[in-house]
């Protein structure tokens, strides 16, 4: 039987691994990840990656992008000349699922249709994730694979990968998750992040939207480039408006509307500003 853990670097999946390999032994675990650009990928992510594998003593197989360490996300839009497919972002199939996706086609091949029993694929999803569990259930049962989201699914797991001596990566003292400096899934509270924190990829980031012709944010439901949101973004910046995502997304712009006495205007999240 082969426990294949999706390896993303965030602590979640960390803590599924550890979880894991606990219950089935680190000789029937696979831990599959993706090697992400440097430029966007914090290094810190790496680092943890690496030393809940060495902890588990199972060393990381990777399912990489062709040119994974020349392209970012931004990259593989211009390319595609496309932000999102549906309303899905394109770089998440590009970057992650696609290469996931062959990489099991290859190693474990299933016929769709049916369902191999020696295969389980687990997911560091969480117990308040339902309608993202069920939709990657039916993506992998369709392929013909078994599928486990212990997060939401099993009782009685450690709480952190501090319990085993791991820190989770330093990204969480600003960022909410462990992705992509300037994530194509996030909404304005990440963008101003990035544009107070990273102005080299909120360079790009403009860039991008110019080649393409289309914005990475919607706000009250239509498109709003990034250039639009620099007078904003620095007004904020400039009277002292913290820029992390720690801080609850209704709370954030509830602060920022009383400093700057905007109008309000929705957040791409459904909060206001």
């Amino acid at each position: 039987m082969q426990h294949i853990v999706c390896y993303s670097g965030g602590e979640t999946s960390g803590i599924v691994a550890v979880e894991v390999v606990a219950r089935y032994g680190p000789e029937n675990v696979i831990l599959i990840n993706h090697d992400i650009n440097p430029w966007v990928e914090h290094w810190d992510i790496k680092r943890f990656k690496t030393e809940v594998a060495d902890y588990l003593c199972i060393p990381i197989t990777y399912a990489n992008m062709a040119g994974w360490d020349q392209k970012d996300q931004f990259d593989v839009c211009m390319e595609a000349k496309a932000f999102k497919v549906g309303v899905h972002p394109l770089c998440t199939n590009r970057i992650k699922t696609a290469p996931f996706h062959k990489w099991l086609a290859d190693t474990f091949p299933a016929t769709p249709g049916s369902c191999r029993e020696d295969v389980t694929i687990y997911y560091g999803f969480e117990a308040g994730e339902t309608a993202r569990v069920e939709r990657r259930r039916s993506i992998l049962q369709d392929k013909g694979y078994r599928t486990c989201f212990p997060l939401a699914e099993w009782p009685n797991l450690i709480g952190s990968t501090r319990d085993i001596g791991i820190d989770p990566p330093e990204t969480y003292e600003v960022w909410k998750h462990a992705n992509c400096a300037g994530c194509l899934r996030a909404g304005q509270q990440h963008w101003y992040v990035v544009y107070c924190r990273r102005p080299d990829v909120w360079a790009k980031a403009k860039h991008a939207e110019e080649v393409i012709g289309y914005s990475i944010l919607r706000v009250n439901n239509k498109p709003m480039f990034l250039r639009e949101m620099e007078p904003k973004f620095a007004a904020m910046q400039q009277l002292g408006i913290q820029a992390d995502e720690k801080t609850p997304a209704a709370t954030f712009w509830a602060a920022a509307r009383k400093i700057l006495g905007a109008k309000p205007v929705e957040d791409k999240a459904g909060c206001s500003f």
